[in-house]
């Protein structure tokens, strides 16, 4: 297993969920965290919690100019980014018919768009830097079209073949990306807001906790270098997909 101390990361979405979960994870591992998200209170309650090493760089990645800045803050204050953690997303469930165009294109923006734009930025650096780890937050909708979130697993279908290309034009630079694909995830998105409710759904094998995943995030970046985890997936057990 790699020891990642003294190491550097930027995690996108980290005001909440799985973010949150991977930005402490990280920051116990003696990782010094770029936190990110569009909730500045979040971002400071969690920086207040890890430490004044971690900075905080509110950013709705819904704007070009703000993912930008977003990089270049979290380049400057860290001094260069060993590790992404391209996790922000939004969820779209439902009939197309009956999909407002704006969330639609919201979607894609913050999905799709968003993915693509932060890996691009990012990876200049970690050529200069002798190699770096990118993990994307992708889906088991990603692995299959799923009928009541069409747009969704569109948006996590594109994000598959994203990783799937650009990894093999990185590898040369021993930069391995990933993709990370979870099923049920008991957090905000699922309605899961409190510890009780969370401890009742993994207790029926129903959802996984935010913390599962960050573990499966971890794994996949303190391989030996030389191994990559191309996809992980990860299901609740009686999740029947």
């Amino acid at each position: 297993m790699n020891d990642l101390t003294g190491k550097t990361a930027l995690v996108t979405g980290a005001s909440s969920g799985i973010g949150r979960a991977v930005a402490r994870t990280l920051a116990r591992n003696g990782v010094r965290v770029a936190l990110t998200g569009r909730s500045k209170q979040r971002l400071d309650q969690l920086a207040a919690e890890l430490g004044p090493e971690h900075p905080v760089i509110p950013a709705d990645l819904a704007i070009p100019s703000e993912l930008d800045r977003m990089i270049e803050q979290a380049e400057t204050a860290l001094g260069g980014i060993d590790i992404l953690h391209a996790n922000a997303g939004l969820y779209l469930p439902g009939d197309l018919i009956d999909s407002d165009p704006e969330q639609i294109e919201a979607t894609v923006q913050v999905n799709v768009t968003a993915v693509f734009r932060c890996v691009r930025r990012v990876l200049p650096g970690m050529i200069e830097r002798g190699g770096g780890e990118i993990v994307v937050t992708s889906s088991v909708a990603g692995h299959q079209a799923i009928q009541w979130e069409p747009v969704y697993s569109a948006s996590k279908h594109a994000v598959q073949a994203f990783v799937h290309g650009v990894r093999r034009q990185v590898s040369k630079h021993h930069i391995r990306v990933g993709a990370l694909a979870p099923g049920i995830v008991l957090n905000e998105l699922w309605g899961a807001i409190t510890p009780e409710e969370i401890e009742r759904q993994v207790a029926a094998r129903a959802g996984l906790r935010c913390e599962d995943v960050a573990e499966a995030f971890m794994f996949m970046i303190t391989r030996p270098a030389n191994v990559t985890v191309r996809d992980l997936v990860l299901l609740p057990a009686d999740q029947d997909i």
